[in-house]
């Protein structure tokens, strides 16, 4: 696997045969763990005190920003490797802030919006991975959705602290992959983020994996995994955040040197059993940034 600058063979089959691949001590812990320092004082919690910690799960917005390339470059470069390089890459994006209103940022920087789940559903039972685990989904409800759709090109978890079992990890079903990308596949005309039947979709997997972790590390998804938050029961935080990886141009299927394709388009033809397509959406891409109105 010469062409890649990070993967081992062992991480490309990996997004190629269960849709997503790990990335080992990525972070700079300095950084993150003074962010994280930094995220108590923000929302009024005291890190030694959980009566403090009002709300089970919390939707940071960013304070603090830094080059990916700068605070996690082993984690720069998977990207890098998945998608096909930087001239593939944009760098202006837009991002939901937790108040509904867009503002735009640089795809190229890793931020403190951190999404902590402090003790979401730990007065119930846990329950596993499974389709009657409510919220499965797939990212994206700012664009229609084609089976090359560029604005969500990745599916990215960055791991700020332990996401231990039962402690409020991501729940995955790598199947989905390949459910999503063939409904993608049979609907050329594009899927409207609200017209989704994720719960027919989840139904029709079986595999179901928990995300766990280290504080440090970084997992790449494919764009069409359908993931779940799930319950922290340890009452252990969990800090975590998705930033945006948004492509230039849409994925292309038919490029004349096969050599050219990107890990992400490969696996994406893979799943839908294919050497090559030349996909052409029969409607008009949508994108769905306007403003929220502002609060009464």
């Amino acid at each position: 696997m010469g062409k890649y600058k990070v993967l081992t063979d062992e991480q490309v089959g990996s997004f190629l045969d269960k849709g997503y691949l790990v990335v080992n001590d990525c972070l700079d812990m300095r950084v993150a763990n003074g962010w994280i320092d930094e995220a108590y004082q923000r929302l009024g919690y005291r890190k030694d005190d959980p009566g403090t910690w009002v709300k089970d799960i919390v939707w940071m917005d960013h304070k603090n920003r830094m080059p990916v390339r700068q605070i996690a470059p082993r984690a720069w470069d998977a990207i890098l490797d998945v998608v096909g390089g930087e001239d593939r890459l944009e760098q202006q994006v837009m991002e939901i802030k937790p108040s509904g209103h867009f503002t735009s940022i640089n795809s190229f920087m890793w931020s403190d919006a951190f999404v902590v789940n402090f003790h979401r559903g730990a007065d119930q039972p846990w329950q596993p991975p499974s389709p009657r685990v409510g919220g499965w989904h797939k990212d994206g409800s700012y664009f229609r959705h084609f089976l090359d759709s560029r604005e969500q090109a990745l599916l990215t978890v960055v791991l700020w602290s332990d996401m231990l079992h039962q402690g409020g990890a991501t729940f995955i079903a790598p199947d989905s992959v390949r459910v999503v990308a063939r409904y993608l596949y049979e609907h050329p005309e594009g899927v409207a983020p609200h017209d989704f039947k994720f719960q027919e979709l989840i139904s029709q997997c079986t595999q179901f994996e928990e995300i766990t972790g280290k504080a440090g590390d970084f997992v790449i998804l494919h764009p069409f995994m359908l993931h779940a938050s799930s319950q922290n029961v340890l009452r252990r935080p969990r800090f975590m955040s998705n930033p945006p990886i948004v492509l230039k141009e849409p994925m292309n299927f038919n490029r004349e040197n096969p050599e050219n394709f990107s890990l992400l388009e490969r696996a994406t033809l893979h799943y839908l059993g294919l050497q090559r397509l030349d996909f052409k959406p029969v409607a008009q891409r949508a994108s769905y940034w306007e403003p929220a109105a502002t609060p009464a």
